[in-house]
């Protein structure tokens, strides 16, 4: 499948300039263009013998809109091998911490989860939990502590919802290191080896190449 979703951090900072762009702006998109017709057979490879367990990766960073100090955050949901569903969107409130920024992402990411393990169930069999991928051990630590403190009370609700899952059995939330969190590439510009060594990570396939 002919798919391009490693621009959408590109695509989304664009999209915010479409009304009377500056030349700035008009030269990277023009750089996206020339990127894509550069790379046309780029795509995800769906294998009909992949292992079919769901996992979660997400990322946000902090307060990165200059204007609303809103944070961009990302994630990506794999079946098997194979990515399955994405999201780069700016939050819809201002973060005090990058643990809370991840938080809340960690909780949107734990609904999609959980919507694309009902949906599987109609034909597929998942007993097992589905790992979702942090980079933030502040984050992560929020998950595992029943232990409400000050600074987390504002986001109780999101505390209690990964918290629930995590005791039923639906997720397990697993450190990985910001060198290797495949979201990354959704939430900042990243430079030409990190990018390129996250693109192929991700699954991403020349889908004609010369066999």
């Amino acid at each position: 499948m002919i798919d391009k979703r490693y621009l959408a951090y590109a695509m989304h900072i664009l999209s915010q300039f479409m009304q009377a762009p500056r030349q700035q702006r008009r030269d990277a998109a023009v750089r996206v263009v020339r990127y894509l017709n550069g790379t046309p057979r780029q795509g995800i490879l769906l294998s009909s013998s992949c292992d079919l367990t769901l996992t979660g990766w997400c990322d946000s960073d902090l307060a990165s809109c200059p204007l609303s100090r809103r944070s961009l955050t990302g994630w990506l949901v794999f079946l098997g091998n194979s990515l399955i569903s994405w999201k780069t969107k700016k939050q819809q409130t201002v973060s005090r911490s990058s643990a809370e920024a991840e938080y809340h992402y960690m909780a949107a990411l734990t609904t999609e989860l959980k919507w694309l393990k009902s949906l599987l169930s109609l034909g597929v069999d998942h007993p097992q939990a589905m790992p979702l991928f942090c980079d933030s051990k502040s984050a992560l630590h929020i998950a595992h502590n029943r232990v409400f403190h000050e600074r987390a009370k504002h986001i109780e609700v999101d505390c209690h919802y990964v918290r629930d899952a995590i005791h039923e059995g639906l997720i397990t939330t697993q450190h990985v290191s910001t060198t290797d969190q495949l979201a990354d590439i959704f939430t900042k510009a990243l430079g030409k080896q990190q990018f390129s060594y996250l693109f192929h990570k991700s699954g991403i396939y020349d889908l004609h190449a010369p066999t």
